[in-house]
């Protein structure tokens, strides 16, 4: 079987290298070649001599999650679902805004954490994405700006580990992943552009600590354990003074005046309040944070609605009379299913053979957004 390059980290291609009998060096020119001009064919990688070229394609690929689907929205946003093998589908989205792009990757097919906010969760778990199945969301969505590209021309300027999945449930793949997209000869974003989101494992917040100092964002959606509980199982499991603390140590960690953001979804009639709004304002108020205030996106299936713009704006009014930064996140993608809760990783039959009919899932060139 072939080893496949594209989750391979510098360290680990370096030895790689050497245990094919090759120069070490070699192991950075292949890694720029991969990540930062997205090449995926040994034979066009120019400064590597042909037999080096040839013995690479004999022993090694360059393989990313096969694209089956890609829609654009009426917003801008676009869509991807992916194929990571065996029936498992996965979905990434690109959300541009002026000069910044945000692309929404996913870490699990599915997820066990079950929000019940949150369509993902409702399909249930199949597996955890492998460091080159996350990598190559990023890798896939780089290209399909066109290719060759440009490392200095970076078309992906943040990153979102909000997609499917609980990222710090694959802690290893993860925390790889992210520092690829971090490394100055891969994709070189800075920490403050790489974003984990999570529902608030404790334990792994602490040793989220010890390898990184990415950004990170708290799935909270509730201002007390009994609402909590309801919404997001696993606070049954560490409730919220505990996930606070560990926020607060992972904040004084990184040690750069960082503020965590929060992220709460707003369901009419359920946490939207004005009491919710007060009292969530008292809990936050010894951590440094933002919070990011997001209205319910419905999806089949669930009887939760989103609140009316006067009670979302109600809402932010008060944490802002608080003192909190607040805003609220415009919905993006609504029309394609790309909004966030909404990722399911599914395509009908009928609208996969029409894509990929019409071009190469390993090559995709499409217009910049």
């Amino acid at each position: 079987m072939k080893h496949n390059l594209l989750g391979m980290s510098l360290e680990e291609l370096e030895a790689f290298f050497i245990s094919i009998k090759e120069k070490s060096f070699r192991s950075k020119q292949v890694f720029q070649w991969i990540h930062q001009k997205g090449e995926s064919d040994f034979h066009k990688m120019t400064n590597l001599s042909k037999d080096l070229q040839s013995k690479l394609s004999e022993l090694c690929m360059i393989e990313a999650p096969e694209i089956l689907y890609e829609k654009d929205s009426v917003d801008g946003t676009r869509k991807w679902v992916l194929s990571v093998g065996d029936g498992d589908l996965v979905e990434m989205v690109l959300i541009p805004e002026g000069k910044r792009a945000t692309l929404c990757v996913s870490s699990q097919v599915g997820c066990a954490v079950d929000c019940s906010f949150c369509a993902t969760g409702k399909q249930g778990f199949s597996r955890n994405l492998s460091t080159s199945e996350i990598i190559g969301q990023l890798w896939v969505a780089e290209n399909s700006f066109g290719y060759p590209r440009e490392h200095s021309d970076k078309k992906v300027t943040n990153i979102v580990m909000m997609g499917m999945g609980e990222p710090l449930l694959n802690f290893e793949a993860v925390t790889s992943a992210m520092k690829l997209m971090m490394h100055d000869k891969a994709y070189g974003l800075s920490k403050r552009k790489v974003t984990l989101s999570t529902s608030g494992l404790v334990p792994l917040i602490d040793k989220l600590s010890e390898v990184t100092d990415a950004a990170l964002t708290i799935s909270l959606h509730a201002p007390n354990d009994r609402l909590r509980d309801e919404l997001v199982p696993i606070n049954k499991k560490y409730p919220i003074d505990e996930l606070l603390e560990s926020v607060k140590r992972y904040v004084s960690k990184c040690g750069d005046k960082r503020k965590t953001t929060i992220e709460y979804i707003l369901i009419n009639q359920v946490n939207d309040s004005l009491e919710n709004a007060e009292e969530l304002s008292n809990l936050l108020r010894t951590l440094p944070c933002k919070i990011n205030l997001i209205p319910f996106n419905p999806f089949p299936g669930s009887s939760y609605k989103r609140p009316s713009s006067m009670r979302v704006q109600t809402f932010k009014k008060k944490l802002q009379k608080e003192g909190y930064i607040t805003t609220i996140r415009t919905t993006r993608g609504e029309d394609i299913m790309a909004a966030c809760g909404q990722l399911v990783g599914k395509v009908n039959d009928r609208t996969r053979r029409k894509e990929r009919s019409k071009k190469d899932p390993a090559r995709i060139q499409t217009k910049s957004l």
